[in-house]
């Protein structure tokens, strides 16, 4: 009985990261060299990133929200132009715009995926608009073929947002190497994690050196910091190799990881498909579920319910167009307005295992039962 209490007191976290046994060892290898500047660690990384998903170029970041930023203004963006962007992310991608001076032109969601609605992306285009912006929401490929299309007629830049999308295809292409340039992150929430990072990837040798410069106070080379040759304005935006030790380290364990975050989306999807008025969003072949999401009338009730039963589970972001910084009318909204308060991420953890998936999944049957008896 003893056992049994402990079991059933056992919290199922919405997402875990892991340092592994030995991955500090690459990191020692900074230290031990006694630099911890970007260096040949964070070189081996965006080295080994690059090969993965076969892009040519890469290069790492402070963050995901500062890959964004810089390939933006490599990609021309400045103050008085406008970049087109789905209506629900996560904010950072708006900011990241911001960040460079032009405006967030905000697009409604297609309710089936979360992603941009690229059937609404041409209207929105101006003689301002410098990019377009999708953002491969879970891991799932936004409508790349159209989106590209259209910025091909309209002689715009596709800087692809694949902050929660490693390893995810759109037909035979991984995500992030479709448009211009992709940007990833390794927040602590993603499949792995330097703490906080990203990197910029592109087949665009030109782009490519336009980031290098802009991420190093616009030098063509590294400098000593003395008598250094600035041929743009730049910024700081360089990694420690500490951190791209850590990348390269986590590196090692990605194929387990995303076939455990796999196998987690599928007992999902065979335990809770047509259970009350849930609807797993669906995933298609090649994308990798960074999270498993779902739909519901009964978002906040079924948020509770997990929570009472020690399990955690994540609400999806407010729409951008509901926060203070971004506000405008939901009249221009009306599916991320609908979508956004029934969206739930449920526990994907890829330190899950298959007792803590079917757990959940026993908790929402529960809840759904529990609704059905009243």
């Amino acid at each position: 009985m003893v056992i049994e209490s402990i079991a059933m007191a056992k919290k199922i976290p919405w997402w875990q990261p892991l340092v592994e046994k030995d991955d500090w060892k690459i990191v020692k290898k900074a230290l031990d060299a006694n630099f911890v500047n970007e260096g040949p660690l964070t070189a081996e990384f965006e080295k080994k990133l690059a090969k993965m998903i076969g892009v040519k170029y890469a290069t790492a970041s402070t963050s995901c929200t500062a890959g964004l930023f810089l390939a933006l203004r490599a990609a021309g963006v400045d103050h008085g132009d406008e970049v087109i962007a789905p209506d629900i992310t996560f904010i950072a991608s708006i900011n990241a715009i911001h960040l460079t001076g032009a405006k967030p032109v905000l697009v409604d969601i297609d309710p089936e995926t979360m992603n941009i609605d690229s059937s609404l992306i041409e209207k929105a285009i101006t003689s301002k608009t410098k990019a377009i912006m999708p953002v491969h929401v879970t891991g799932r490929a936004c409508d790349m073929d159209s989106i590209m299309a259209v910025a091909k007629k309209h002689d715009i830049s596709v800087i692809e947002d694949a902050a929660e999308a490693l390893d995810s295809k759109y037909k035979d292409r991984y995500l992030g190497t479709i448009g211009l340039a992709g940007c990833f992150s390794f927040s602590p929430n993603k499949t792995i994690s330097t703490g906080q990072g990203g990197m910029i990837v592109t087949n665009d040798e030109e782009f490519y050196k336009k980031v290098k410069k802009l991420k190093d106070h616009g030098r063509p080379v590294r400098g000593t910091g003395g008598d250094d040759l600035h041929d743009t304005v730049g910024y700081n935006f360089r990694i420690s190799d500490l951190q791209g030790g850590l990348g390269l380290a986590q590196l090692r364990h990605f194929k387990r990881r995303a076939a455990r975050m796999r196998r987690n989306y599928e007992l999902y999807a065979k335990h809770l498909t047509g259970v009350g008025d849930l609807r797993i969003f669906p995933t298609k072949k090649g994308e990798l579920p960074q999270w498993t999401d779902i739909e519901t009338d009964h978002r906040k009730e079924l948020n509770a319910y997990l929570t009472s039963k020690n399990i955690d589970s994540r609400r999806f972001w407010f729409p951008i167009h509901k926060q203070k910084a971004y506000e405008a009318s939901d009249a221009n909204f009306p599916q991320s307005t609908r979508m956004s308060p029934r969206c739930l991420w449920l526990p994907s953890a890829f330190t899950m295992t298959d007792k803590d998936v079917l757990s959940v999944c026993k908790a929402v049957k529960e809840f759904y039962k529990t609704r059905q008896s009243r």
